[in-house]
């Protein structure tokens, strides 16, 4: 395989998306019909993955991927002179979710063997097969139904199916990913912007990824007002059905039960200290020490994908907004993809 050529070709790939992301829906011609095909595809079989939602992914990625950025990234890093098969179980939460693993493998000179996501299989196929177009042909990869044939594994799945892949895949070099999650802390100062920020960390893919955030700390003095005034952005997305069905189930069962909660009619807030909440849902804590939030987190490191706060509160967090944002050396559960691929 060649390296340099994979690069080149991954920017030329970065570069054809952005141009179709640029251009106005009466602009495209017959060179968008592909992906204009993929887009609607996706959406119709999985609901959850917007036409909007997927070109926000898109866009993402392509904002990442200059050469700039892909340099840097491998500097850090060997590159395999033998090329392993390396076993990929892709999870389908949000829209291309698997692609970073798929790429560090093909850039690590590994050939990733890849079972996709029944929920996410149009989007990752189309963007390899024209990667290798810019490629040269230098991009080699296979998908499959069952894995079998490998030197490694990464796999990424729920907590309980996690048990079951550790288990089946216990003699090879693997790297087990579980349901992970994200929280924001407040100082209480914040802005209207910033907590308009904290909002599509909240809402972006409806909820669904693992650095959204599921869980608020607040202050005791914070009036909860403040943040569903600055969330209307985002209330349109009650008018998803598959989101409102979630919403209207979680509060029929809260008022069943007489629990208490917040209500605007597209969320709801609910003093719980639960990491995790329920889609359409958002737990909160109210705190007196911020100490007592850092051993929160603390204690639960192994399930918090990222922690979104102001940099004075020296949390380890990112800004505001920036949840859905991560850099080429963010890994998953914080496991270095790239230096375990050295292994392989």
């Amino acid at each position: 395989m060649n390296t340099e050529n994979q690069v080149l070709g991954l920017i030329k790939l970065s570069s054809y998306i952005k141009a179709f992301l640029a251009k106005k829906q009466e602009d495209h011609n017959e060179d968008d019909a592909d992906i204009e095909l993929l887009l609607k595809r996706s959406e119709i079989e999985n609901p959850w993955f917007t036409i909007d939602n997927q070109k926000f992914a898109l866009q993402q990625w392509t904002d990442l991927l200059t050469e700039e950025n892909i340099k840097n990234w491998l500097g850090n890093y060997s590159i395999s002179k033998i090329s392993k098969r390396v076993g990929l179980i892709l999870a389908g939460n949000i829209p291309l979710v698997g692609f970073h693993d798929v790429m560090s493998v093909v850039l690590s000179n590994h050939i990733p063997v890849i079972k996709l996501s029944s929920k996410d299989r149009y989007m990752i196929p189309f963007l390899l097969k024209k990667w290798n177009e810019f490629s040269n042909e230098n991009v080699v990869f296979e998908f499959v139904e069952k894995l079998e044939n490998f030197d490694a594994v990464i796999a990424t799945g729920s907590n309980n199916t996690a048990r079951y892949l550790e288990y089946y895949f216990k003699n090879h070099l693997n790297i087990i990913r579980k349901n992970r999650t994200s929280v924001a802390v407040l100082k209480g100062d914040e802005t209207d912007e910033e907590l308009q920020l904290l909002a599509k960390d909240i809402f972006q893919y409806f909820g669904l990824g693992c650095r959204n955030v599921t869980r608020i700390f607040i202050p005791q003095d914070f009036v909860i007002d403040r943040l569903f005034e600055n969330f209307l952005g985002f209330q349109d997305i009650i008018n998803h059905n598959k989101y409102a069905n979630n919403y209207d189930y979680n509060r029929a069962v809260y008022l069943l039960n007489q629990d208490k909660f917040w209500d605007n009619n597209f969320v709801m807030l609910k003093e719980d200290d639960k990491l995790f909440s329920p889609l359409s849902v958002i737990n909160f804590s109210r705190y007196e020490s911020l100490d007592d939030v850092k051993s929160f987190i603390a204690e639960n490191e192994e399930n918090i994908q990222c922690v979104v706060a102001k940099g004075e509160l020296e949390l380890n967090a990112i800004p505001f907004g920036e949840a859905q944002n991560p850099g080429l050396d963010t890994y998953a559960d914080n496991v270095d993809t790239m230096k375990f691929l050295e292994l392989v």
